[in-house]
């Protein structure tokens, strides 16, 4: 049997050159995910411009004299500190809570029922907890 080269050289001509786009896509986002991954971000300048430049707050700063944190919750209308309601502090869709509980307590944001649930550490009055917003 014989190769017919005229034949195979007229259907080369014939076909036109097609890009495969599932590897070409496939290649793009493995290019992209390298770029992001490798990538540096500067952060915008701060007033300490402690010069880190990683964007993140600086947690052994201690020059704060927050004893109140602010928690806002969208929809938040119930607040329960060791069992008992505290839902009168809330202001605008948010509480404040006391660093302690947020350092030794225990505290549960529940979305979907609009609720915060608060275990006190063990010596604290459950007034003390929270607080409205000023």
């Amino acid at each position: 049997m014989a190769i017919d080269i005229k034949r195979h050289k007229e259907k080369m001509n014939q076909d036109e050159p097609e890009i495969k786009l599932v590897p070409f896509i496939d290649i793009l986002f493995t290019l992209l995910i390298f770029l992001v991954v490798t990538s540096t971000f500067g952060a915008a300048a701060t007033g300490d411009d402690t010069g880190t430049g990683t964007g993140k707050p600086n947690m052994t700063d201690t020059t704060g004299d927050a004893e109140y944190y602010l928690l806002p919750v969208a929809g938040l209308q119930k607040v329960t500190v060791n069992g008992i309601d505290m839902s009168s502090e809330i202001r605008g869709n948010a509480i404040g809570v006391h660093a302690r509980v947020l350092d030794q307590g225990d505290v549960q944001i529940k979305t979907s029922e609009h609720a915060i649930i608060i275990r006190t550490p063990a010596g604290m009055n459950p007034y003390d907890a929270v607080h409205s917003p000023e």
